[in-house]
């Protein structure tokens, strides 16, 4: 009977053990599919914002054809923000992407036909919708990344969230946060 109570505090200690490793996996799991699920939104906005690119390039080129570096660069950018794989090479598109939709805006204002046009004044406010869009995704996304950065580095889940495959996410930031705190406009 004696030997008994060793045993039982030894099976506790193991259940208790073996949930908290079930726990915690299942949370990981959790938040690295949310943090997944966050990175599927961002890319989606991208493309949307992509696929609308093209049509503001024909909008302004009937209007200002002479601008063809303008032009290039738009597109230039647009191929690169639709290659980005990872939130890193989204980061440096979005800087180009930021520098190009700048400079096509300030082409368009100078042709006052061209921001009379329903067409172009139609793109301009999808554009500026589908840029609120990324920001709100980028900030789920960062948050999620947060959680779970945080959850694999805290005690005593770093000791065994490395071993069960769980690395640290990256967040999605852009070098040049000024160029991203408004979206681009086109002042009338």
């Amino acid at each position: 009977m004696e030997w008994l109570i060793p045993v039982l505090i030894v099976v506790v200690l193991v259940v208790i053990i073996g949930i908290y490793f079930w726990a915690t996996y299942n949370s990981l799991v959790t938040l690295k599919v949310r943090v997944d699920e966050a990175w599927s939104d961002i890319t989606v906005q991208l493309k949307r914002r992509a696929d609308l690119i093209p049509n503001l390039i024909e909008s302004v080129k009937g209007y200002a054809a002479h601008e063809r570096g303008v032009f290039e660069n738009v597109t230039k950018a647009r191929a690169e923000t639709l290659s980005a794989q990872s939130p890193a090479e989204a980061s440096a598109a979005e800087n180009h992407m930021q520098t190009a939709l700048k400079s096509i805006f300030a082409v368009a204002e100078a042709y006052p036909q061209l921001q009379a046009s329903q067409n172009y004044l139609q793109l301009q406010s999808e554009l500026v919708d589908t840029e609120d869009k990324i920001q709100a995704s980028r900030r789920f996304f960062n948050g999620g990344v947060r959680e779970f950065n945080t959850k694999i580095q805290v005690f005593p889940n770093n000791l065994i969230a490395k071993n069960l495959g769980f690395t640290q996410r990256e967040f999605f930031e852009v070098a040049d946060s000024a160029a991203i705190a408004e979206p681009p406009r086109v002042q009338f």
